[in-house]
């Protein structure tokens, strides 16, 4: 690898490592080379969503809006799309339910229980 992303490298690796020894997430791998690769797993997010009591229509508005900050384009860079990503993450996803419905916040992190944020098939 030449100097042009190894500080980032490193610091993905110290990432990685705090969350496999730490709190003892499974690491998936390096799907980089992977057909279907997308920084979102929405299948997955989809399933925790509905384990936490949510419907179909709110999933689906939490899956766009995500899907919206993590996009680069335009004047948009990929700094400005992981600090919205981060801004999700951190502080949740305010949709509304419906057309007049006040907006609620869907959390896509258990901050209380964050081990209940992975699927038991994910933990080591």
């Amino acid at each position: 690898m030449g100097t042009v992303g190894q500080r980032e490298r490193l610091t993905q690796q110290r990432v990685v490592a705090f969350f496999t020894d730490t709190l003892r997430y499974a690491y998936l791998g390096h799907w980089q080379d992977r057909e279907v690769n997308s920084n979102v797993e929405d299948e997955e997010l989809t399933n925790w969503l509905k384990r936490q009591g949510q419907h179909d229509k709110i999933i689906g508005k939490v899956l766009f809006e995500l899907g919206k900050a993590a996009a680069v384009g335009g004047s948009k860079t990929l700094y400005d799309a992981n600090r919205e990503v981060y801004g999700l993450l951190r502080y949740g996803v305010k949709v509304k339910p419906d057309v007049g419905e006040q907006y609620v916040t869907v959390w896509l992190i258990d901050w209380v229980n964050p081990a209940t944020t992975i699927s038991p098939s994910q933990r080591k």
